[in-house]
């Protein structure tokens, strides 16, 4: 099917950021265009694409199911575009190398900053972009090209012939408690014993969620659970707080001195295998190269 001319980058950068903002003066505040000029791009743009996109509410201007659907394809469209150019731009010299790399929030405590650091020791021109989230959400961007290596946590090695996975260090899973609470001297901690105690957890896209289940399923008991969160510092300053009680990964250890870990008894010690992860295909590109090389090096070192 031919695209008609109308259908224009700008206009699904216009549209884009309405889907996302909702409103067109904050689109036109964000990408500097006049409030008519953004209604101009998504009325053209509704032409160009040949059916109705949005409804009016009075003076708002609803989405309709069609314009979900248009931007779900259109985010990859704009984001392959950009790359396109970046990377031509790159091959012609008119550009800096540009690496793109998601890691865990946990992992910025002490893995993520060194291994950046050798990075940039090496090519001092090699910028790099680093984005953090769960493991679901790197995962995800990871396979749509949007980075192009991501460090995470996993509970066994990854089985995907699209993945190439260079394990860094394994890290247990411990009980943590605030430093004054009754459990703060014990030397190893029993599921069993916490039954009626509160606990706060991450959300379930995370790592560490995904551990703190499996560890309750084991124990035969659903916790008390008070709050979710959504990132691993707000969920230790919690614990330290007296909110609740959590499991946590052992490389949190030093981020909080309120923050005490216990060591689980069997059958509940479990472990998280730090590792780098990037698309087969892509394994040979100079940067990942280097990159897998530096991982293997802390591996060596331990990984922290």
């Amino acid at each position: 099917m031919a695209i008609d001319d109308g259908f224009t980058l700008k206009k699904l950068e216009v549209f884009l950021a309405f889907m996302q903002l909702g409103n067109m003066p904050k689109v036109s505040e964000r990408l500097s265009y006049s409030v008519v000029s953004v209604h101009r791009a998504l009325h053209s743009l509704e032409q160009a694409v040949g059916c109705p996109l949005f409804k009016l509410d009075g003076r708002k201007l609803i989405p309709l199911q069609t314009a979900y659907a248009l931007a779900e394809h259109a985010q990859r469209a704009l984001h392959e575009a950009e790359e396109g150019v970046r990377r031509a731009r790159e091959i012609a010299g008119l550009s800096a190398p540009r690496l793109k790399v998601g890691s865990l929030y946990s992992l910025t405590t002490r893995t993520m900053p060194p291994l950046l650091v050798r990075m940039k020791l090496r090519n001092s021109a090699l910028d790099i972009d680093l984005t953090l989230g769960s493991n679901r959400l790197l995962l995800e961007q990871l396979r749509e090209g949007r980075l192009d290596a991501i460090v995470i946590a996993l509970s066994e090695p990854v089985d995907d012939d699209q993945l190439r996975a260079v394990p860094l260090f394994e890290d247990s899973i411990f009980f943590a408690v605030p430093a004054d609470s009754p459990y703060a001297r014990r030397t190893s901690l029993d599921l069993a014993e916490v039954r009626n105690e509160k606990f706060v957890c991450l959300e379930d896209d995370f790592a560490t969620a995904a551990s703190f289940q499996q560890a309750f399923r084991r124990a035969g008991y659903e916790p008390q659970v008070a709050m979710r969160v959504g990132d691993i510092f707000s969920l230790t300053n919690l614990i330290s707080g007296g909110v609740g009680y959590s499991l946590l990964p052992g490389r949190m250890e030093s981020f909080n001195p309120r923050v005490r870990l216990i060591p689980l008894v069997p059958p509940y010690t479990s472990q998280q295998i730090i590792t780098l992860l990037m698309l087969r295909r892509r394994e040979g590109d100079a940067h990942l190269v280097t990159l897998a090389e530096e991982c293997r090096r802390l591996a060596v070192l331990g990984g922290t």
